[in-house]
């Protein structure tokens, strides 16, 4: 509040001004706590219109961007719950990892769920995308498989491993590595290491970069891999199989998560419709589906985390 300075030029002059710069500041001041007032009952408003809507009277149709086939299955229970509530949601495939996060900064798309926060944090730093992660999914473990070895005890000098060549899943692959005793990483803040981070080897292997849906197809050429789970899915391989598997489950940069538009948490039927979405995915049904229809390679992560609250 800007302060008010009088000059005093004579007494009277001054008395007066004393008496109407009082009353400014009572007036200032009642005007600064009615105003706190109006913004705590806005947001209590906010609050309260999501609280209060009703999608079976007023219902809303929303679609979330999806990277492959196996979404349907994984999403069938939410969107069957949510259809009871009066949402809409609509399954919308994309090809590939790229086209989903521009896809619904333009709009074409109200969610998306397929990427884990590394990606998507690259992303936003890579296009200036203003997206949200609304709510945590899973994590797909990187498990190690071979069609030579057993164990990765058996390895010897000169054998070969393969790795996924994208930046985030060969860090998270060379993780996997120094977890399981096959290379020492070296101790620096790399949260998403690569080659040149390895400090030493226990036996004098080669690592070798390929692209990650390639890699299972790769198996009778390599001593093992590190295979993304999904990709593992796809190629039939059962975590059962795995000579390792992935123990780096703990670290939150890699769980999965459903992602929004950061400017459509200001409108309260949407948050209410997104939490919703949110909720009815992180459910025991579609836990269900991770144990009993995928073997495992879902695991749900973070589902204790309400990542709306701060915009209800």
């Amino acid at each position: 509040m800007k302060k008010r300075f009088l000059t005093a030029v004579a007494g009277t002059i001054l008395a007066a001004g004393l008496l109407v710069g009082c009353g400014a500041a009572d007036k200032a001041a009642d005007k600064a706590a009615n105003g706190a007032a109006s913004v705590a009952e806005a947001a209590g408003s906010v609050a309260d219109q999501a609280a209060a809507v009703d999608f079976k009277a007023d219902p809303i149709d929303l679609k979330i961007g999806v990277v492959g086939a196996i979404y349907d299955d994984l999403w069938k229970p939410a969107v069957d719950q949510l259809a009871k509530q009066g949402i809409n949601l609509e399954i919308t495939q994309f090809s590939d990892y790229v086209t989903p996060n521009n896809a619904l900064a333009n709009g074409e798309v109200d969610l998306n769920a397929f990427q884990h926060q590394i990606y998507l944090q690259s992303e936003i730093d890579q296009y200036n995308y203003e997206l949200t992660n609304i709510g945590n999914t899973f994590i797909i473990p990187l498990n190690v498989y071979s069609t030579k070895i057993s164990s990765l005890d058996e390895l010897k000098d000169g054998d070969t491993i393969a790795v996924p060549n994208d930046p985030t899943n060969e860090g998270r692959a060379l993780k996997v590595l120094a977890a399981a005793g096959v290379i020492k990483l070296k101790d620096n803040d790399n949260f998403n290491p690569n080659l040149e981070d390895i400090e030493s080897y226990t036996k004098d292997v080669k690592i070798e970069e390929l692209a990650a849906n390639t890699i299972p197809s790769t198996l009778p050429d390599v001593t093992a891999a590190v295979v993304n789970g999904n990709y593992a899915l796809d190629f039939g391989l059962k975590t059962e199989e795995a000579i390792y598997k992935d123990s780096v489950l703990d670290q939150e940069e890699y769980w999965n998560l459903i992602a929004a538009r950061t400017k459509d948490l200001s409108d309260p039927r949407l948050v209410a419709a997104y939490d919703a979405v949110v909720k009815a995915f992180q459910s025991d049904a579609t836990n269900e589906i991770f144990k009993k229809d995928y073997d495992g390679y879902f695991i749900a992560e973070g589902w204790d985390q309400d990542r709306l609250a701060d915009y209800k």
